[in-house]
């Protein structure tokens, strides 16, 4: 095997151009024995293997610095530079993390797992370089997809004005995660269609020199466009045409099923850990499938992720122009959501926590200022959720729970959020976000009569005394498990409370639980600093009311386990009740 002998790029150029494609079959192989027991982003790799080859045949990494957009496409570049044994041997797949990583290797630059940025972080590569008048060249990739956030179009507004070697490869596989939408895929189209040829050219508007490649998987094409593109002293785009998912029939056939995929069968494609049962996507889908048909004003958005709300292919179809993909660009969609909502509309964004982030401006500006009634609910911002550094949803309380006008509101059960949901979309006085809990989701059959109109009022589903418990959203539960321990030890029944608001304090039960209470205890599944229980802890600030506040420290983590994490947060019943009997010992 060739594969098994390249410790780095050096050793690819040693290969003859006939030799390459072998190569690259080798490196598909390699992925599909390892997505196919470890699982991980299949079809962006599979369709990148000959451009990344080609790439590290012709230029000189690190020297040459390439920076990948999201990573996703990444796996065949580590295979080549120095980290093949992660992918070829199984005791060694967890020895690199799915996005590039400069920990990891000299051959990456930039931590990546959010897209649309490769170009502009690019740019500042070669910026630098210019400014210390050093040589080398700067490659972007970026896909297609990803053409259509702003911050790629900004970067590819700058570059033309760079006034220096910028070579942007873009990887057009006529996908995003699911199909593209936005009128720059049209000329997408063209281009493909016209052999590169066509007068109107996006890229060449924007002042960018150009070159096409149709067979976007054919090595010796892309490397005869890279050695075109090389050492250039200006911006050059290299457009790919490739496959996305190729070299696997299931892929190549279900390019938005397989782009990322969990573990599965090699022969017939098949999960080896089906989904079974319904979870909170296909609850969002069905309850606004049937929202829909009721009220033609509802809308349901996504940006570049449908099946976060369970809408799947055949289910986009089902709900027609009520379902409206921006493609990936947050801040569009939530801008969007506000002027439907403006315009007396019933929109509803589902996005993950991880991506929430790239909109705080558009929620604080275009939506919240006028406290348009838009709806978002967001996924996965849970330390139950994803758990790659770029990707972890910990992040959304600290961020929304101090935009004025906002509701934020956080469920425990799937009766909470459907009430929740209802009651936003219905009404149209405020903006109104949901995080969705982490871990299983929960469903008691309990009917939910709470009336949300009667914002930041919380629910004492336990009382008692001495010590008040509030478990916000994921933490109900655990709230519960702790109060039964420290009633075990104290002898004494805790109070427990479910608040729902993260954004408001229950003032008039705060001041209520000082009656008879010393200690309250706050949980949140996300980040202290600015989170939910300093909220609490600086209304008791003046008083002799002891706070503990429990959630996670502010820090990036990685591929992290769950269960040390909240060991090392004190975020375990036993912990906390510690906690709590060494505060009774001491007053």
């Amino acid at each position: 095997m060739y594969i098994e002998k390249i410790n780095g790029p050096a050793d690819v150029k040693k290969l003859t151009l006939e030799e390459l494609p072998v190569l690259a079959e080798e490196i598909r192989q390699a992925l599909l024995v390892r997505a196919s027991k470890h699982g991980g982003h299949f079809g962006p790799n599979f369709g990148m293997v000959e451009a990344t080859i080609a790439m590290h045949y012709v230029f000189e990494s690190p020297k040459d610095k390439i920076v990948y957009d999201v990573s996703h496409q990444s796996y065949p570049h580590k295979m080549l530079t120095g980290r093949k044994d992660a992918y070829l041997y199984e005791e060694h797949y967890d020895d690199v993390s799915g996005y590039t990583n400069p920990g990891e290797s000299e051959h990456d630059f930039f931590t990546v797992g959010h897209t649309s940025t490769s170009v502009s972080l690019a740019c500042g590569l070669a910026k630098g370089r210019d400014l210390k008048d050093e040589k080398g060249n700067v490659i972007a990739v970026i896909g297609d997809g990803s053409l259509s956030g702003g911050e790629s179009l900004e970067g590819l507004d700058y570059a033309a004005e760079l006034g220096g070697n910028l070579i942007i490869v873009v990887n057009d596989n006529d996908m995003s995660i699911a199909e593209n939408h936005g009128g720059l895929y049209q000329n997408l189209k063209l281009l493909r269609e016209t052999d590169g040829k066509a007068d109107c050219n996006l890229f060449r508007a924007m002042g960018l020199d150009y070159i096409y490649v149709n067979e976007g998987n054919n090595t010796a094409a892309l490397i005869e466009a890279f050695q075109k593109a090389k050492d250039t002293d200006h911006a050059v785009v290299v457009h790919i045409n490739t496959l996305k998912g190729k070299g696997y029939a299931p892929a190549e056939q279900h390019k938005e099923q397989w782009h990322y995929n969990a573990p599965f069968d090699l022969k017939t494609g098949m999960p080896l850990y089906p989904a079974d049962g319904e979870d909170y996507s296909s609850v969002t889908r069905d309850y606004l499938l049937k929202k829909m048909k009721e009220d033609p004003t509802v809308v349901a958005i996504t940006s570049g992720t449908p099946t976060v709300m369970g809408f799947t292919e055949d289910k986009r179809k089902e709900a027609g122009r009520q379902f409206v993909d921006v493609g990936i660009a947050e801040e569009t969609a939530v801008a969007l959501a506000s002027g439907i909502a403006a315009n007396g509309g019933k929109p509803v964004y589902g996005v993950y926590s991880s991506f929430i982030q790239r909109t705080f401006d558009q929620i604080s500006q275009d939506l919240c200022i006028d406290k348009n009634p838009a709806t978002i609910v967001i996924f996965a911002g849970s330390v139950y959720g994803m758990n790659d550094v770029t990707h972890l949803g910990l992040q959304d309380m600290p961020m929304l729970g101090n935009i004025p006008n906002l509701v934020y509101l956080a469920p425990t059960t799937k009766e909470e959020y459907l009430a929740m949901l209802d009651w936003s979309v219905e009404q149209t006085e405020y903006p109104v976000a949901i995080k969705l809990p982490g871990g299983a989701m929960i469903s008691d059959g309990k009917e939910v009569k709470k009336d949300f109109r009667r914002l930041d009022q919380y629910e004492v589903t336990r009382k008692g005394s001495k010590v008040a418990v509030i478990g916000l959203g994921t933490f109900y539960g655990l709230a519960g498990q702790a109060a039964d321990l420290i009633g075990e030890k104290t002898g004494t029944v805790p109070t427990v409370i479910n608040p729902y608001y993260i954004t408001g304090l229950d003032e008039e039960l705060l001041k209520e639980l000082k009656k008879d209470h010393d200690i309250v205890v706050t949980l949140e599944d996300g980040i202290l600093n600015g989170g939910f229980g300093e909220k609490i802890a600086r209304f008791y600030g003046d008083s002799d009311m002891k706070v503990l506040n429990y959630g996670l420290k502010k820090e990036f983590i990685d591929r992290y386990d769950v269960k040390e994490i909240l060991l090392e947060n004190h975020l375990t019943a036993e912990q906390i009740a510690d906690d709590v009997m060494q505060v009774e010992q001491k007053r």
